[in-house]
């Protein structure tokens, strides 16, 4: 972030009083980490409040804290009191934003938010200096991380966006006011909270309506309700940019991944590349030689008990459309062993959620996957569609997951998929588990 005066600090956030004379180079959340240049802002958690550690870390060094309230104790010109320290972060994470001379991209949607982004940086960075939104930092105390981390030298900025309900991509946008907008897709992602994807469609298309004028607007037109995401686009500026099997039919993608969200991924950041009005040749280049991130369908090659195996780490969530994208691109690939998945439940889809893993299943089936392992009680629907022809085995919770496979199933050749909610399904344990 850019230098500022405790004073202008207090002048941003529309805050009268006394302060004291600071310099402050860096905005902290995090009470451990804060020296003599650094502003705390005390954030109410779900396990912890900021405003407890004050009194710490304003002994610690720290030059100034933003807070809710008085600190009985506290030098009061080095507390800045506010309404609401969330909001106030917003605002600085803003301006700093508006400091930022080069081109802002945003970009949100259901499924591979993360690795576009990735994908789009590599590819923007053919071209010049590119900065994007650090591992997921996308809700509303990542994206204010993000402005306010942003390389003042780079000449693009990527800004990743997530939300789980209705109009918290809006207040994100307005942040961020990107110069371009992009929306990956559409998928019944929290629709336990949104109810159907229709509502998730007009969720995800605020993101148009914090472009900056004349900015550019970039949808899929395959996706689900792209009519919503359209008729956004067209609403928020004259620039609008659409992908998908239509187009770029001319250019030839060699892509390291197998599976057809992998070129929905491309495509979207050759939009981007194209509508900023940048040859395509590099990024081409740099999509080609792209491979997925860390959780998110990366693939290992992995030695085990002298058995070679292909794991497939997909991991960090597990959408219905994710999931099946997933089993699909297992049934493509080519192994000299066996295709397993390991899937755990799905969540977050209230009503949806049989009819989700049930439709998992049916990929599975149709996939012909040899050996199946199911993770919570929610896979029971999706291992109901299996064949008999297909091995399937059930857990609980991940528990014992990882030594079962080790020991029980894994042969010379094999390739496992690893797919599941995070939080919920744990699965990520057993890719951890075999990563070492």
């Amino acid at each position: 972030m850019i230098k500022l005066t405790a004073q202008k600090i207090a002048e941003i956030l529309g805050c009268d009083g006394k302060v004291a004379k600071a310099e402050i180079a860096e905005i902290s959340t995090d009470s451990r980490k804060v020296d003599d240049k650094t502003l705390f802002i005390a954030l109410k958690g779900e396990k912890f409040d900021g405003h407890d550690f004050i009194l710490d870390v304003l002994k610690n060094g720290a030059p100034l804290v933003l807070s809710e309230k008085k600190i009985d104790g506290a030098d009061e010109t080095r507390v800045i009191i506010v309404p609401d320290t969330l909001k106030a972060f917003g605002k600085l994470a803003q301006y700093n934003r508006r400091q930022y001379k080069g081109t802002v991209i945003a970009l949100t949607g259901s499924s591979g938010k993360t690795t576009t982004k990735e994908e789009l940086k590599a590819a923007l960075s053919a071209y010049a200096p590119t900065y994007a939104t650090s591992g997921n930092f996308n809700n509303f105390i990542g994206v204010p991380r993000s402005l306010l981390d942003i390389d003042m030298s780079a000449k693009y900025a990527i800004i990743e966006m997530g939300m789980s309900a209705p109009l918290e991509i809006d207040y994100l946008v307005h942040l961020t006011e990107p110069d371009v907008a992009l929306v990956t897709n559409v998928y019944p992602m929290h629709i336990e909270f949104l109810k159907t994807i229709e509502n998730i469609a007009k969720a995800k298309a605020e993101i148009f309506g914090g472009l900056k004028q004349n900015g550019i607007a970039v949808y899929n037109e395959d996706t689900n309700h792209a009519e919503i995401l359209k008729a956004a686009a067209e609403k928020a500026t004259t620039k609008v940019f659409a992908f998908g099997k239509n187009h770029h039919a001319d250019v030839t993608l060699d892509l390291s991944e197998v599976g057809e969200h992998y070129y929905y991924n491309a495509w979207a950041v050759l939009a981007v590349i194209e509508a900023l009005g940048l040859p395509l040749d590099k990024a081409v280049q740099a999509i080609n030689h792209f491979s997925a991130p860390e959780g998110r369908g990366k693939r290992y090659d992995v030695v085990l008990d002298g058995k070679h195996i292909t794991l497939i780490d997909n991991s960090y969530s597990g959408g219905p459309d994710a999931t099946v994208m997933a089993v699909n691109s297992l049934g493509q690939l080519k192994v000299q062993g066996r295709k397993i998945a390991v899937i755990g439940k799905m969540a977050e889809l209230g009503d949806y959620t049989k009819e989700a893993h049930v439709r998992v299943g049916k990929a599975l089936k149709e996939n012909q996957i040899d050996v199946v392992i199911g993770v919570c009680a929610e896979t029971k629907d999706m291992l109901a569609e299996l064949p008999a022809s297909v091995e399937q085995h059930y857990f609980e919770t991940v528990d014992g997951v990882s030594e079962f496979l080790q020991d029980k199933i894994l042969q010379n050749g094999d390739a496992v998929l690893i797919k599941g909610s995070h939080y919920s399904s744990q699965v990520y344990k057993v890719a951890a588990y075999f990563k070492g």
